[in-house]
């Protein structure tokens, strides 16, 4: 059960790559759009090699009849990526209207902004958002090499110094403890990126003894500590094991085998997909900014949208009753 989504064609504009493996897209959409506010995205009807399928984008531009997103190509995707760079001009999709669970507060006294990878896509629109209005903002940005920097020649028009990069290949990292020194108190941070840069995040936030109502923050759900493998689950009250495979989701493979779940997000925010955990061989892959470290560490619970097993066979209850 999924809360419903309002949707309309688009036809592909335009198509550009803006960095290494990162390409933009822009759509002309029959319905009209309002406009979003920074940190919006869409969701995205794909056919993958398993059948039809939901992916999610931020939203970078739009106007009355268009937006942009920008999508990262994953050499293992799970259908979404593959679909999106294999599109060509004119081609026709179904796109849900722009939403926001990533919103962005305006009365802050200051600004932190952090950034890892395609993670730029909802902070860099923040970033023009915040500096169009004179706020105090500055940003952080982390990728892999200098070429993986989308947007930031964008933002270094718009920020200046304000904007600090920090690419891994010239063995570059970004320091939270100081960029949360650095940070007023009553400073709000906002990051987007992979799941083991925001846990450095959140853990730096803590250690400095910062209110966690002003640390916000948004994952993709591709990103976990272990690589995507197979992996088995059996269900407390059902018979049967089901497989997951590495280009699904556990909620994917529990919807497929028609076993009643509710879920909303499939990004690891809202947890009403968790599942408890009875027991497992492989370790959890917690990929979720849901739990807290503490309820991860307890392996009691996962968010099945976006967490998996490091392979192995587990058992879950996901709350099935005959």
């Amino acid at each position: 059960m999924k809360s419903r989504l309002d949707w309309t064609k688009a036809k592909l504009n335009r198509i550009e790559d803006i960095a290494t493996d990162v390409r933009e897209f822009t759509f002309d959409t029959e319905a009209v759009l309002g406009r979003f506010q920074p940190g919006s995205h869409i969701n995205i009807k794909v056919e993958t090699a398993h059948g039809p399928a939901l992916r999610t984008y931020t939203c970078v531009h739009n106007g009355p009849r268009q937006l942009t997103i920008a999508v990262k190509r994953h050499e293992n995707s799970r259908g979404g990526s593959a679909f999106m760079w294999q599109l060509q001009p004119e081609v026709a999709v179904e796109i849900s209207l722009p939403e926001n669970r990533f919103e962005l507060s305006w009365g802050a006294p200051s600004y932190l902004l952090i950034a890892g990878g395609i993670g730029i896509t909802p902070v860099a629109g923040m970033a023009k958002a915040l500096a169009a209005r004179g706020a105090e903002v500055r940003m952080v940005y982390a990728a892999r090499s200098a070429q993986h920097f989308a947007y930031g020649d964008e933002l270094k028009s718009v920020l200046g110094d304000r904007l600090q990069q920090f690419a891994s290949d010239a063995g570059q990292r970004v320091d939270f403890a100081r960029e949360i020194a650095a940070l007023p108190e009553g400073g709000e941070a906002y990051a987007c990126g992979p799941i083991r840069m925001l846990n450095d995040l959140k853990a730096a936030w803590a250690e400095a003894g910062r209110h966690f109502s002003r640390l916000r923050f948004e994952v993709f759900g591709d990103s976990g500590t272990f690589a995507e493998r197979d992996f088995e689950v059996e269900i407390l009250n059902r018979s049967g094991r089901i497989k997951v495979r590495p280009d699904e989701t556990l909620l994917d493979a529990l919807r497929a085998a028609d076993v009643p779940m509710i879920y909303d997000c499939q990004r690891g925010e809202c947890g009403l997909c968790a599942v408890g955990v009875l027991e497992h061989s492989g370790a959890i892959d917690h990929r979720d900014v849901f739990f807290s470290e503490g309820e991860k560490a307890s392996g009691e619970r996962m968010c099945a949208c976006v967490s998996r097993f490091d392979g192995g066979l587990a058992r879950i209850d996901t709350g099935y009753r005959l």
